[in-house]
Formats: C-alpha cells, sequence, structure tokens
C-alpha cells in the first residue's frame, strides 16, 4: 500500500472510531458491536505499525496505554484549581444563599445545579481542538501532569469538534458496576480491594504505567469551561452546553435553578435519583451562573465565594461486632472479616464487613464486643466507619491475626511491600476450593452448576483434590454425593464436557494464575496462541507483551514451574481439555436474534458487561434507553426510572432468574 492511500485509510479509520466511541462513551447509543468496533481499532494499529510516520497526536490508538513515565512532572495551573466549601444542612445553605445575595446586590440569582460526581477533579487542555494535556488539582497551583493515562479515558476527546484553544474542568470516575467488576478482579488475583470508586479513579491516574490506567475503566464528566481563546460563552449554562456540542461528555442531570425553593427541590431530587445513577455522587453543586457576578464575588485561598457543595447524610448505622474471622483466598491472602449483628443498610442487611488486612485491623482499633458504626463504602461495600470508645466495658476481646493458616495450619507469612498475610502451601483445603470455584467461574471455564457449595463437597468427599480432578468425574462417583440426584449429575458432566472446548484465554483465568485477569489472560492467549507456547515463554518475551509488565510475567513463569501445576495441566491434556486459542468456528447462536434490551438496577449474578456480551453474542443488542423499540427491560434490586417507564409501554420487564432461562436455551 501506497504512503498516500495508507493516509486516507487512516483518516477514515480515525474518523470511524471516534464517531463510534463519541456513541458509546459519551451519548452511550452504541452503533456497532465490541467485535466491529475491535477489528477497527486493529485495524488501525497494523496501518499505524506499518506507516508510523502517519501516526498523529489525535490517533484513539493513543488510548490503549503508551511506555511508563518515571516521575509525575508538576504542572502549574494558570488559573487556580480551588476546593468547594461544603454545607450540610438546609439552614446552612440558606445562610450562605443569603450572604452571597448580598455581596452581589441583587435580589435575585441564576443558579446551575450540578450532581456532584464523587472523583477525582482533573485539568484539561485543548490547542486547536487538539488535546494537549491534563494534571491533577494538587494543592490547587501546582498539580501533577498525568496526560498518559488521560489518554486512556474512552469518553475523553483527543480532538473537539471545532478547532479552539481552551482549558476545561472535569472529575474522572469508575461507574459503580465497573468498580464491582473491577475489585471482584482484583479478589481473583489475590490483590488488594479498592475501598470505593473514588480511590480506585484516584489510584488508576496516579499509575506510572498506563497500561494499567487502560485496563481500569475510566470515565469522566466535564463541568467547567476556564479558558476559551475567542469569544466567550455569556454565562456558566451557556459554556456548558458550548462544551456538549464541542464533544465533551456534560452530566445530563445539570439544571438551570432560580430561588432557594428550586434549589432545596433540586437538591432532593438528586437525593431520590442518587441510587438510580451509574455513578456515585455525595450532593449537588451550586454555582451562580453569571461570569461577572462570579468575578464580581472573587474567591478566598481556598474557595471560590459564588460556588457550594451542599452534602447528602451518608446513611450510617450502629452495630456489634460479634466475631472476627479470617478468610483464606484462593492465592492465599488471609483476610480479617468482622461478623456484624445484622443490620439493614442502603437497602440491604449487611452482617460481615471486610477489615481488608492487619494495618487496617489495628489502625481502626476494631475488637469483638465493640459498638461500631457501619456505612456502605460507595453505597457497595460494607466498611466499618470507626469504634464507639466511649461504650466499649470489659467484656471486649482484642483479635490477634494468626500466625498459622486456620486451613491448613502452615505457618503465613507477609512478604516485603505486601500488606496481607498469606499462606504459601498449594495443597491448603481453602485455597484449592477456592480455585476450584474459581476455575469454574463464568469469566473462566464456565461450568454451569458447579458453585461454591458443591466445590466444597467434591473435595471433602476426596473426588476433586485439584481441577484437573473435575475432568474425571462420572455419574457413579457423584452419586456417591447428599442431594445430588441423577439429572442433576448429569448436566453437570455435560458442562464439563462443553467445557472442554473453550478457548485458551478462558483457561488460563480459570488456572488462576496470580495476577492474571481476564484482560491479561485475553493478551497472553493471543499473543502465544499454545499452551506450550506460553509454558516454555522465556521473561524477556512475556514483559516485551504490551500491557503484561514485569509482575504478571514473574507471576506466569513462576505458575509453570510449579510441580502442582504441571500435573493439573498433564490432567487437563489427558482429558482433551482445548489448548489452542483458535478452536475453530462454533455453531451459532441466535437464541436472541433481533432482541432490543435496556439493563436496569443492579444484578447479583453479573456485570453489565457480562450481559451485554451475552445479549450480542446470541444476536441481541443492548439499548441505553427505554422506547417502544426495545423488547425487554432486565430489572435487578434498585431498579430506576427506567421500570416506570417501560410499564407505561407496556414493554417485557424480565428478572435475572427469567433472563438465565432465556439465554440457556437452545
Amino acid at each position: 500500500m501506497e504512503s498516500k492511500t495508507a493516509e486516507l485509510k487512516l483518516q477514515e479509520l480515525r474518523k470511524q472510531i471516534d464517531e463510534h466511541n463519541y456513541a458509546y462513551h459519551v451519548l452511550d447509543s452504541p452503533r456497532i458491536s465490541d467485535e466491529e468496533f475491535d477489528r477497527l481499532m486493529r485495524e488501525l494499529i497494523q496501518l499505524e505499525t506499518l506507516f508510523p510516520a502517519l501516526v498523529t497526536a489525535d490517533s484513539p490508538s493513543r488510548r490503549v496505554g503508551g511506555k511508563p513515565v518515571d516521575v509525575f512532572r508538576e504542572i502549574s495551573h494558570v488559573i487556580p484549581m480551588l476546593s468547594l466549601e461544603n454545607v450540610f444542612s438546609e439552614g446552612e445553605l440558606r445562610d450562605f444563599f443569603q450572604r452571597v445575595k448580598r455581596s452581589a446586590g441583587a435580589d435575585s440569582l441564576s443558579w446551575v445545579g450540578e450532581p456532584k460526581i464523587d472523583g477525582l477533579a482533573v485539568s484539561l487542555s485543548y490547542e486547536k481542538g487538539l488535546f494537549t494535556g491534563g494534571a491533577t488539582r494538587g494543592d490547587g497551583y501546582t498539580g501533577e501532569d498525568i496526560t498518559h493515562n488521560l489518554l486512556t479515558i474512552k469518553s475523553l476527546p483527543l480532538k473537539l469538534k471545532e478547532k479552539v484553544s481552551l482549558e476545561v474542568r472535569g472529575e474522572v470516575f469508575i461507574s459503580k458496576s465497573s468498580f464491582q467488576q473491577l475489585n471482584r478482579a482484583r479478589e481473583s488475583r489475590g490483590l488488594p480491594l479498592f475501598a470505593n470508586p473514588r480511590n480506585a479513579a484516584a489510584g488508576s491516574l496516579r499509575q506510572l504505567d498506563p497500561r494499567i490506567a487502560a485496563e481500569r475503566p475510566l470515565d469522566i464528566f466535564i463541568y467547567s469551561l476556564v479558558y476559551l481563546a475567542g469569544e466567550q460563552p455569556g454565562d456558566h449554562w451557556e459554556a456548558l452546553q458550548y462544551l456538549r456540542e464541542l464533544g465533551f461528555k456534560v452530566n445530563s442531570h445539570v439544571s438551570l435553578l432560580s430561588g432557594f425553593d428550586e434549589i432545596m427541590d433540586y437538591y432532593r431530587e438528586m437525593e431520590r435519583k442518587r441510587n438510580e445513577l451509574f455513578y456515585e455522587i455525595d450532593g449537588v453543586v451550586l454555582k451562580i451562573n453569571d461570569y461577572q457576578l462570579q468575578e464580581k464575588l472573587g474567591a478566598t485561598s481556598r474557595a471560590p465565594r459564588w460556588a457550594i457543595a451542599f452534602k447528602f447524610s451518608a446513611e450510617e448505622k450502629i452495630t456489634s461486632v460479634e466475631d472476627i474471622q479470617v478468610n483464606v483466598g484462593r492465592t492465599g491472602t488471609i483476610t480479617p472479616v468482622a461478623i456484624l449483628q445484622p443490620v439493614r443498610l442502603a437497602g440491604t442487611v449487611v452482617k460481615r464487613a471486610s477489615l481488608h488486612n492487619e494495618d487496617i485491623l489495628q489502625e481502626k482499633g476494631v475488637m469483638i464486643g465493640d459498638r461500631v458504626v457501619v456505612h456502605k463504602a460507595g453505597d457497595v461495600i460494607p466498611e466499618i466507619v470507626r469504634v464507639i470508645a466511649e461504650e466499649r466495658d470489659e467484656s471486649v476481646k482484642p483479635f490477634v491475626m494468626p500466625k498459622v493458616c486456620p486451613s491448613c495450619g502452615e505457618a503465613v507469612k507477609r512478604l516485603p511491600g505486601e500488606a496481607a498475610l498469606r499462606c504459601f502451601n498449594p495443597a491448603c483445603p481453602a485455597q484449592v476450593i477456592e480455585r476450584i470455584i474459581h476455575f469454574a467461574s463464568r469469566a473462566g471455564m464456565d461450568i454451569v452448576g458447579l458453585g461454591e457449595s458443591l466445590s466444597r463437597q467434591l473435595y471433602e468427599a476426596g473426588l476433586v483434590k485439584d481441577v484437573g480432578d473435575l475432568y474425571s468425574l462420572t455419574e457413579e462417583k457423584l452419586a456417591a454425593l447428599e442431594r445430588m440426584g441423577e439429572k442433576s449429575a448429569q448436566n453437570l458432566l455435560q458442562s464439563l464436557e462443553k467445557s472442554k472446548k473453550n478457548p485458551l484465554y478462558k483457561l488460563l483465568y480459570g488456572l488462576g494464575i496470580r495476577l492474571v485477569g481476564e484482560r491479561a489472560a485475553r493478551i497472553l492467549a493471543a499473543h502465544f496462541k499454545k499452551l506450550p507456547h506460553l509454558q516454555n515463554a522465556s521473561l524477556e518475551e512475556l514483559t516485551l507483551l504490551v500491557e503484561i509488565g514485569p509482575g504478571i510475567a514473574a507471576s506466569v513463569r513462576e505458575f509453570f514451574r510449579q510441580e502442582a501445576a504441571s500435573k493439573i495441566i498433564e490432567k487437563l491434556e489427558k482429558a482433551g481439555v482445548n489448548f489452542f486459542e483458535e478452536t475453530g468456528k462454533r455453531d451459532e447462536d441466535n437464541t436472541l436474534q433481533g432482541k432490543a434490551f435496556v439493563l436496569t438496577g443492579t444484578l447479583e449474578g453479573y456485570s453489565r458487561q457480562e450481559v451485554k456480551e451475552l445479549i450480542e453474542s446470541r444476536g441481541g443488542k443492548v439499548l441505553g434507553s427505554i422506547s417502544k423499540k426495545t423488547d425487554f427491560l432486565l430489572s435487578g434490586d434498585n431498579p430506576g426510572s427506567k421500570l416506570d417507564k417501560a410499564k407505561s409501554l407496556k414493554i417485557t420487564v424480565i428478572s435475572e432468574g427469567e433472563f438465565e432461562k432465556m439465554i440457556r436455551k437452545k
């Protein structure tokens, strides 16, 4: 291909990818499948590899994560990134409101209300429509250059729809469902869990290696225009509409308000809606709309006088710690867990709260018998906020982390640089059972019917000592188990047989190699194609792969050197489990052909991405909003307003269980 032809092809590919990125990540209205999008990206990257001189600054290929940086460079904010003052009650807000009216010398003021996203504030710069860099808030005057990580955010435009030079501010966040999925993946890899979505977003942006940030589902809302070369918008509201037209993702719940009553109505409305939103908010932000009044009111050294954050009251409950136990994870991590007197919190009954590790246990000073304040971190994860020390009596008992594994009795130890105690016995019963559960999971080998209870039963009965033994199960062996009927045994064996045909990446994930999540498993399988090639790969060969860092590479090498792993792989090979990435074309499943689904609420057994993949792989599609074209609304816990709209349009509403039956039909 000639250079001129390649340049024209690259221009067209970038245009298509930008349009699809905008439709998916900003408009929430995808136009093509993920597979089609991935094909376009692969074609772009391959062509740019052949013609490196034609790579442009706004190429979507920059989002996959570039080279690591050695250190964060400091950036001075020309216009300071000040924090906001907080108020927590209607009375405090009224005082602020009256103070602003007096200072402004006006009886009536126009305000803009915005959801207060619980994320990390960033500043972004564009020159002639192209993204040139971004930084954290830092101390408000000097931040850190995080351009390399911001490039990975798919909802952040690299090229605007006009060739303008400007600076905007926004909030980087991780959605609730993506946060849960991220923590599940970290747990499966034996990594510490993030406490809440904000910490996850902040931790992602402060990675020196952008490939790590690229793995994280970061998103961004733009909330402020701080500089524009040329004609300025008349006010903040007009600026937000202009930013939306340029291609920025602006929150759909921003509202133009006048008067105290309207402000309070908006606050109450957002408080009611907060559980329906796909992202975390912890209040609303109120800003004077008029730019001239903003300038007149000015700012203190810490915060503007023309804006305020009106925070929601976090739901907290008091309960008792009845016990502290430890769990042993798949990779041997020893995690202390507080057993609580059951308490209803944010819509569910909470009985347990992870204390994460020994350091956090000591920092919070939790003892058995303590009265404690609990909440849900990010409205998701039960967490002990603090001990009510004044209610402590002589009956409380301190908890000391064990010196030996409670499952196998082997000594536990803490590696340098790690916060967690770990059991290093590969034959530890608790670890083996967790590995069986992980192997059978949907993201792993997808062995339907093999959950926690049956995994434990199979191990304790001596039928399965490692995952390789699963494929030696027979009806006769299963018949000896309690509550195992003939039909259940047949279904399990059929599912095991079906799993043998899985592509290599599912097997790699299912093997539970430490630090190897779904993404890394796909990368390794796509590169090496065959399991023996991966087994024999050198450390250097592994680390050369994009997104496979030295930690993952070392973990993969260590796993395949273990005698126990070699024995498992021998059993799997003997059973006929597929060791190749390309398994040939499968029979098409078109059970949902042409059907349109919309999702609402929280699902127990699936992430939203998993549901989307299941539907699309069967010929269906997932829409972002309810309309007459919708066939089904899949409704989970705490459904939002989509449920009411679906009922009004007489659209079929299905539960998670009904969806399970639907996708199993063939």
